[in-house]
């Protein structure tokens, strides 16, 4: 028998690793002490290596790995591993999403508790000696409206315990249909009606270019007098400095905070020296049942890859035949970009996503450039949950309707990728091509031609086609120090509506962004990285 040779190169439990000490077929080296010179040396003689976050997985290391077929992350974040070399390398790289999900999940609900009922507050006191009701009055959570912002697993979960304690749910994400609002129990809102309507509000998104300082001084100014928050997802989502000002003035009754915008947090940052705010360092995921599901979970995954039988948590693209990959690589990018770019533009949950392959591309095995259009566009929304495996299970799980058609004809161009996004509020199309000597190019966007590099940050309008537009708009970026490094400009008809679309060298501030939206003629503004 053959056997497969696993590198385990940071502290995991044994009874996380079972499956793979188990499998007769599979060789476990569990070397927790190597240097990233000793696992130069030795990497080259494994099939597969599992790590947690210790281990720097450089491209290096996998240049040296000539016979990887995977790397398993006992853990959701990857930012430990080069990806885009294990790519190119064919090497798998696995994650576990779902084995913190319970552990995040109660440890909200006991940070909002703690918070509500002011726990740790009196906790201390009386350690100290002090037997002190008066000064520990809290609120109930029954008949309370509690605000959700993210509602994938972790959301979810917490919604179930709310319900629970006879709170009303209100829960925002950008997926959430009202089907399954209704079947979980929950009210389908806006950010903006979950801020305003919420008593309490917890954040579960990932931190991404979207959800940066989601929460910030607007929203903060529409919430009730008296709101409470919860942060147990990312550092950043919540923007500290508008939650201090909304703490000092009185606006946030208290704050419930498990991860920070810059970590370790220390005494220097303010959050901790209020006496209403509840802290932790960062512990959603700290529970002994955790730490041995993800590694479970990983373990599983690899003996699967290993036994060549399906597996589902794939960062990156799976394994395809050298040929394949030759004749389909030059694409993949293409495909998660327009994926991303109708994401960006898309209003509304997602009903439907029409995915039309044209010229030569149609006589090419499209799967994967299918899986790399939902990632992007589920990924702009979700980040790192979502990965090439797991897209078509998450469209479904979203009850997102997928069509795919081939032509082998296209009157403009050889080859051409369509994307048809269908919302309740209107659809969505992005198509593109690659061009000799210049790669991806986005061609059209809804009804409007373009050739447009995606890459970058990119500033899009759609105005009245009239003079002065692009003037204006360029002003106020130069006011901000904002360069143009490229433009284009199309429209449907003289005097009718036109498209603009600027790569800048950097992303606008909020005031810029909101004086372009207020500009005369200007009916949206869009910013999009890709």
């Amino acid at each position: 028998m053959v056997k497969h040779r696993v590198l385990v190169s940071d502290p995991i439990s044994e009874q996380g690793l079972a499956a793979l000490l188990e499998a007769p077929e599979v060789e476990v080296d569990i070397r927790t002490d190597l240097t990233p010179e000793g696992l130069l040396e030795v990497i080259g003689g494994y099939d597969a290596l599992l790590v947690r976050s210790q281990t720097q997985v450089t491209a290096e290391v996998l240049q040296a790995g000539v016979n990887l077929r995977a790397i398993g992350r006992a853990g959701v974040g990857v930012d430990n591993i080069d990806v885009a070399a294990a790519t190119r390398q064919g090497v798998i790289v696995i994650n576990a999403p779902d084995g913190n999900t319970i552990s995040t999940c109660e440890h909200t609900f006991a940070m909002l508790l703690a918070m509500a009922r002011k726990i740790p507050q009196a906790h201390g006191k009386l350690k100290g000696g002090a037997w002190d009701r008066k000064s520990f009055v809290g609120v109930e959570l029954s008949g309370k409206t509690l605000g959700i912002l993210g509602f994938g697993r972790i959301g979810t979960e917490v919604a179930k315990r709310a319900l629970a304690f006879n709170m009303r749910v209100l829960a925002f994400d950008p997926f959430l249909t009202r089907e399954r609002a209704e079947k979980v129990g929950v009210v389908m809102a806006s950010v903006d009606e979950v801020v305003a309507a919420a008593d309490f509000i917890t954040v579960h998104t990932p931190l991404i270019k979207e959800t940066k300082h989601l929460l910030s001084r607007d929203q903060f100014a529409r919430m009730k007098p008296g709101v409470r928050i919860l942060n147990c997802a990312r550092g950043g989502i919540i923007d500290e400095a508008a939650l201090i000002e909304a703490l000092q003035r009185g606006k946030v009754a208290g704050a419930a905070l498990d991860v920070f915008e810059t970590e370790p947090a220390t005494l220097e940052n303010p959050l901790l020296s209020f006496e209403n705010v509840v802290v932790a360092p960062h512990l959603g995921a700290s529970t002994e049942e955790a730490q041995i599901n993800v590694a479970i979970d990983v373990g599983r995954e690899l003996l699967q890859l290993l036994r060549d039988r399906p597996f589902k948590n794939a960062v990156n693209l799976p394994s395809l035949s050298d040929e394949a990959m030759r004749t389909i690589s030059p694409y993949l990018e293409l495909a998660e970009k327009a994926g991303r770019l109708a994401a960006a533009l898309a209003e509304g949950p997602v009903q439907k996503i029409e995915m039309t392959y044209a010229g030569k591309l149609a006589d090419k095995q499209t799967d994967p450039l299918t899986r790399s259009i939902l990632k992007g566009l589920l990924g702009y929304h979700h980040g790192e949950e979502v990965n090439y495996v797991n897209a078509p299970y998450l469209a479904e799980q979203h009850r997102i309707r997928l069509t795919e058609t081939k032509t082998t004809r296209h009157d403009l161009y050889a080859d051409l990728l369509q994307v048809t996004v269908q919302t309740d509020q209107g659809d969505v199309t992005i198509a593109g091509t690659l061009i000799a000597d210049l790669g991806p190019r986005i061609v059209q966007i809804n009804d409007f031609k373009v050739d447009l590099a995606p890459e970058g940050t990119l500033l899009m309008t759609e105005h009245l086609d009239q003079p002065g537009m692009i003037g204006k708009v360029g002003t106020l970026l130069g006011r901000a120090d904002i360069n143009i490094a490229a433009m284009q400009v199309a429209r449907r008809s003289q005097g009718g509506m036109a498209l603009m679309i600027l790569a800048v060298d950097k992303m606008l501030d909020a005031e810029t962004f909101e004086a372009i939206q207020y500009v005369n003629g200007i009916r949206r503004v869009r910013e999009v990285t890709v």
